[in-house]
């Protein structure tokens, strides 16, 4: 009979590095790269779980691939750090910095914010200018409105 999960994780973490070596053989039929005890632990608990319970849906996984075949700097970054190591002179490597375009600690313009409080649902529409909550321009969702 097969071990309940939380068994099964309470063993992995009770292993040594070459029996979480040995493991990770058996669970994914590979040795393991790095040598580092805590991240093999985390990455076999990791893998029964997802076989326990099922991973990730094929759309996440399907969304993940288009965007990490959508993305050249992957490539460049890596292409440009060989010429650096190389000795190339700065004008001869190519450097990228990625800004966003929006501050990340807030949702896109169109976004709703929703919560529910006293048994009544407050929505806060997120704008370029700011957000808007029952007709009102706000300049943030706590501040004072602007008239």
């Amino acid at each position: 009979m097969k071990k309940p999960l939380r068994e099964r994780i309470d063993a992995l973490a009770a292993m040594d590095i070459k029996a979480l070596q040995s493991e990770h053989v058996k669970l994914l039929g590979r040795p393991a790269t790095p040598a580092h005890r805590q991240y093999l632990f985390r990455k076999l608990a990791g893998h029964l779980q997802a076989i326990e319970e099922g991973g990730l849906p094929e759309s996440a996984i399907e969304l993940a691939r288009g965007i990490a075949r959508d993305t050249p700097l992957r490539a460049r970054v890596a292409a440009n750090a060989a010429k650096r190591i190389a000795g190339l002179p700065e004008d001869r490597v190519a450097t990228a910095t990625i800004e966003p375009a929006h501050d990340a600690r807030v949702p896109m313009p169109g976004g709703l914010i929703v919560k529910e409080y006293r048994n009544q649902t407050h929505v806060v529409t997120v704008t370029e200018k700011g957000f808007t909550y029952d007709g009102i321009e706000l300049p943030s969702p706590t501040g004072n409105p602007r008239r």
